[in-house]
């Protein structure tokens, strides 16, 4: 499980050091592709398999599904990090998150998540209050 929050930087090259935390888990692969929210999803290559056998399933005629999936698959990039924890994020998705130099990563339970630090600021700063009225919607019985 993916947890905390780190605040890397992108260098030169696209590259992003995967936070120490994550690297184990994602050493064996990851899959980069478009988030909600205009930030990135990374996804170890097992659970990426386990998303895609998902979508798999859903029904051609269903248009969500196709357009959900034509989104997913097309923007995502597959990467083994290097030595030093490190990966690519290729030009059209920095581009898409509008990442600058100064980054925001979050483990996001089964998924690793990369946004630019001011639109994750804005992000957290609109999100705050609903923060507290959403509880009851999204874990059944509560905490």
């Amino acid at each position: 499980m993916f947890l905390g929050t780190h605040t890397p930087r992108l260098d030169e090259k696209g590259r992003l050091i995967l936070p120490a935390k994550f690297r184990d888990e994602l050493a064996g692969g990851v899959v980069i592709t478009k988030g909600q929210e205009r930030c990135l999803y990374v996804f170890p290559m097992p659970e990426f398999q386990r998303i895609a056998g998902q979508l798999r399933e859903a029904p051609v005629t269903n248009k969500a599904a196709r357009a959900y999936s034509r989104v997913f698959f097309a923007s995502a990039h597959d990467e083994v990090p290097d030595k030093q924890g490190r990966v690519t994020i290729p030009a059209h998705l920095r581009e898409y998150a509008s990442l600058g130099r100064d980054l925001v990563v979050i483990g996001a339970s089964t998924r690793v998540e990369v946004w630019d630090k001011q639109a994750w600021d804005d992000y957290l700063t609109a999100s705050e209050e609903e923060f507290a009225d959403i509880e009851e919607g999204v874990l059944p019985g509560g905490l």
